[in-house]
Formats: C-alpha cells, structure tokens, sequence
C-alpha cells in the first residue's frame, strides 16, 4: 500500500451503481474457471445485447513476464493471494434471464 496504494474491489463498486444489472468475478488461473469464466462473460453480453442494463466480468489473470515468474507459479499466486483478496463469483444478477 504504501508505493501503490490499496486495491481497488472495482465489481463491488459496480454493483452499487443502479444501473448495473449483471457483475461478476471470474478468474483463469485453471480449466474450471476458464470454462466458469466464458459463461460469465456471454452472459454479460447477452444482457447488453437485450439491452437490460450495464453488464461487467472482471477477471482475474495472470502476467507472468511482468510478474518475473513462470506461467505455474503465475497460475498458483493467483490462486493464493488474488482469489482471499477479490472473491471470485457473481455480485449482482445471478438470476437474471436473457
């Protein structure tokens, strides 16, 4: 915090706005929220093409280059230290039909 600030909880901020209609958390870091993640984002674009609302998926990923480490070990940090901090799943619109 003290060279970059705090973090920002940027989906929780979202959801607050009372336009939004579908906010979601997603990651990368293994096959399941790949696949959890596709979901999300059609989801998203479904209901700004039915025009429903504002629709967001912010998704948590890796740079392993920046990071200076390898793509496992990117994959892993995430797991470890991203997902406690910006719990993953849908904060607003979960049952929303499109």
């Amino acid at each position: 915090p003290e060279l970059h600030g705090y973090p920002l909880k940027v989906s929780e901020m979202l959801a607050t706005i009372e336009g939004a209609v579908f906010v979601e958390r997603v990651s990368t870091h293994d096959i399941k929220n790949i696949l959890n993640a596709k979901k999300a984002i059609k989801k998203a674009f479904q209901t700004q093409m039915a025009n429903k609302g504002f629709s967001i998926v912010e998704v948590l990923s890796t740079c392993p280059t920046n990071w200076g480490m390898n793509p496992t070990k990117a994959l892993a940090w995430v797991k470890e230290n991203m997902i406690p901090y910006y719990p993953l799943g849908n904060l607003k619109g979960k049952d929303l039909e499109v």
